[in-house]
């Protein structure tokens, strides 16, 4: 099942807040995302039947094998595609927006390019 850009970034919303704590909620989604209870609800049924999600009976989510992959790869897209137009001078809230836009649509080739040519240049 291919993933949508929505997707991703409920995915990445639930990585960002598990690294803060163990127990992820609906209600911290949309907290954090600013969106409606019945959208994050939706939302979340549509990756549990896509087998990115779990919840359990307490209503704790839990990234699944393939949601852990997928926000993991969304993460580190947003926050190297960040670092890197901070480094460009771009101010830190524009580049942040920018890399949110950026992270759905660049292709594994050229982000496999941004980061191999961001180390070369770390190395020197």
């Amino acid at each position: 099942m291919h993933i949508q850009e929505f997707g991703e970034m409920y995915l990445e919303t639930i990585y960002i807040l598990s690294k803060k704590s163990s127990s992820i909620r609906s209600i911290d989604v949309c907290e954090y995302m600013n969106y409606s209870k019945p959208s994050v609800s939706r939302a979340v049924g549509i990756l549990k039947q896509g087998g990115y999600l779990e919840m359990d009976s307490d209503g704790y989510l839990t990234l699944t094998a393939a949601g852990l992959e997928v926000a993991s790869k969304i993460y580190e897209r947003h926050t190297t595609l960040t670092d890197m137009l901070i480094h460009l001078g771009v101010s830190e809230k524009t580049a942040a927006e920018d890399a949110c836009k950026m992270e759905h649509d660049i292709s594994d080739e050229s982000f496999t390019a941004i980061k191999r040519h961001i180390e070369q240049n770390n190395k020197e």
